[in-house]
């Protein structure tokens, strides 16, 4: 699964379970930044295997199907493998099971354990379970402002979607802009944007907002108007860009 797709996927109602290879950290870094922007809970599942193991298990697996790496791209993933460490905020809480060295049963606890970190009814009280929150440059607890900035994230994220699907539609030919519905402007893109631009523009805007809100009144509680104040910002960056 893509960032791409984890990012239009992510929600505080849906548990978003990315089965890959995510062994390089910097993509495990990349997740739990989309996990703290959708203000949801992250976890690592590690399944750790011994590297004469895992030869062992692929070259049965060659002997039995095509279904095994070949050698060259199994070096290279040895070689490139990064193990998680819990001590890393984007490695945390980590889960770990060893099939090779306690059997399938006893280290599916750890798959059970997750998946109740990930399900489990969170309150007040609750303390061994984080909800990561998104980074919104605000100091202002009142709650008609939170409830602002929360429609601002919430009403970003749905035009950075749509963006995305509208150039996923075009398969690389021109846009003429991109439609969000009656009772708002389009977004004036002419050319590729690609979802990391979209990312840092939709995290700019926000951080300007809230900002700006510090002196100032909230930003607007409803979607709509959020996002006509993105698609300005958005229209006039890529008018300049």
């Amino acid at each position: 699964m893509r960032t791409s797709q984890v990012d239009r996927t992510l929600s505080r109602d849906s548990v978003v379970i990315v089965d890959s290879l995510n062994s390089i950290k910097g993509y495990r870094y990349e997740l739990w930044c989309l996990a703290r922007a959708a203000g949801t809970r992250y976890c690592v599942l590690h399944c750790d295997v011994e590297e004469t193991t895992c030869r062992k298990w692929n070259q049965e697996r060659r002997e039995k199907s095509d279904s095994s790496y070949d050698d060259k791209i199994f070096e290279d993933l040895v070689r490139r493998f990064e193990r998680p460490d819990s001590r890393n905020r984007w490695d945390s809480p980590l889960f770990e099971l060893w099939p090779s060295r306690d059997g399938i049963g006893k280290s599916s606890s750890a798959i059970v354990d997750a998946v109740t970190y990930l399900t489990k009814k969170v309150d007040s009280k609750t303390r061994d379970v984080k909800v990561l929150q998104p980074t919104i440059a605000t100091q202002s607890a009142r709650l008609t402002e939170a409830n602002s900035l929360y429609e601002l994230d919430r009403a970003t994220q749905e035009i950075t979607n749509t963006i995305v699907e509208a150039q996923s539609r075009a398969i690389g030919g021109p846009l003429n802009g991109v439609s969000l519905g009656p009772g708002l402007p389009n977004v004036n893109i002419s050319r590729p944007v690609s979802l990391p631009e979209l990312r840092r523009l939709r995290r700019t805007f926000i951080k300007l907002t809230g900002q700006s809100s510090l002196s100032g009144p909230p930003p607007p509680s409803d979607a709509d108007s959020a996002k006509r104040l993105f698609v300005d910002y958005l229209n006039r960056e890529f008018e300049t860009s």
